[in-house]
């Protein structure tokens, strides 16, 4: 367990003004993959910096298994600081093949040709990249570059994995790759993953955890998926399918609300059983399906016709799916909303 425990800290920037974060407080559990996500100069790569024991905050400590890093120094700190592997550039070493490029660690440690031969096998083959161990990284695309730093930071066995952008830049195909392999790390490795991202998509895919900030602020934090049970979050608006309907619309219907359906079964069957155990009709509106990791969620406004519209959505309540009945979203929601978009414009 990693514990931010009120952190403050100055974020320096040349292009944005110079902000803090401020009180900063959640925990990363074991073994999660957990993201850190805003938009640029929101002080998530300054976080990571002291995630890793990089920098030291000027208030507040990082506490790791209870361990107060606040409290160490010499040979104490940088033990410590050798769990970490932080990777916050993706270059590589243009005369060097990638092998070579991922041994490169492993030849500092002075581990014998042999060993070393053997563990950089086993991380290409970890990251997919078997087949390029004697290809030199310029014949690769950077998606699979990436994943030749990220065999790299694990060949020395840390175990937290800090990634600042790992995708940044990337189209769908290689992004899709380069989480792939952090994925595997994670479940392979059993070790502890910290991402920064600006893309929602990112946490969607793979992050259990995520706190959400903006100008070095928190805005929350918790496990992604009961953020997304939470309407009035950040979070749900930020990944999940946006809903919308217009007042001609509502007015068709009986009954109008949001309703998220969480898993296989709910997400497939939920409405439709509904429909048939009371007798109504109930219409899309708006919303849409997504995957946060492998579990299916969906988000619709729904619209119920029939005389037992009201009592169809609290058998949808009952039987598992979250129901909020409205004919529009609430202001508090609608500003939220507009917080949401505006911190992410950029991803």
């Amino acid at each position: 367990m990693i514990t931010v425990d009120n952190i403050t800290k100055t974020i320096p920037s040349d292009e944005h003004p110079p902000s803090a974060l401020r009180g900063v407080k959640f925990d990363i559990p074991s073994g999660a993959i957990f993201g850190l996500l805003g938009p640029a100069g929101a002080g998530k790569s300054t976080l990571l910096r002291l995630l890793g024991l990089r920098e030291a905050p000027e208030a507040g400590t990082v506490l790791v298994d209870e361990l107060d890093a606040g409290e160490l120094s010499g040979r104490r700190l940088r033990d410590l600081r050798g769990q970490f592997a932080l990777v916050d550039s993706f270059g590589l070493r243009a005369e060097r093949t990638v092998a070579g490029n991922v041994a490169l660690p492993l030849e500092r440690l002075g581990l014998d040709g042999a060993a070393r031969r053997a563990r950089v096998a086993e991380l290409l083959d970890l990251v997919g990249l078997t087949r390029a161990a004697i290809s030199s990284p310029g014949e690769l695309n950077e998606g699979q570059r990436r994943r030749v730093v990220l065999a790299r930071a694990l060949a020395t066995q840390p175990s937290v994995l800090l990634l600042d952008e790992p995708t940044l830049g990337l189209d769908a195909e290689q992004a899709g790759g380069v989480l792939a392999a952090i994925d595997r790390a994670r479940a392979e490795l059993g070790i502890t993953v910290v991402l920064a991202t600006r893309e929602a998509d990112v946490v969607r895919k793979v992050c259990d955890g995520v706190a959400l900030f903006a100008d070095g602020r928190l805005l929350e934090a918790g496990t992604v998926l009961s953020l997304l049970t939470d309407q009035t979050s950040y979070t749900a608006h930020a990944l999940l399918p946006a809903v919308s309907s217009t007042s001609q619309v509502v007015r068709d219907y009986d009954a109008v609300a949001d309703v998220l359906l969480v898993g296989h079964a709910t997400v497939e069957t939920l409405l439709p059983a509904a429909e048939d155990r009371n007798e109504v009709q109930i219409a899309t509106i708006s919303g849409g399906k997504t995957r946060v990791v492998e579990t299916p969620v969906a988000r619709y406004r729904i619209g119920v016709r029939g005389s037992n519209a009201e009592q169809a959505l609290a058998w949808i309540r009952e039987h598992g799916g979250l129901v909020s009945a409205q004919a529009s979203a609430p202001a508090s929601v609608r500003a939220r909303r507009a917080v949401v978009e505006q911190l992410l414009q950029a991803a």
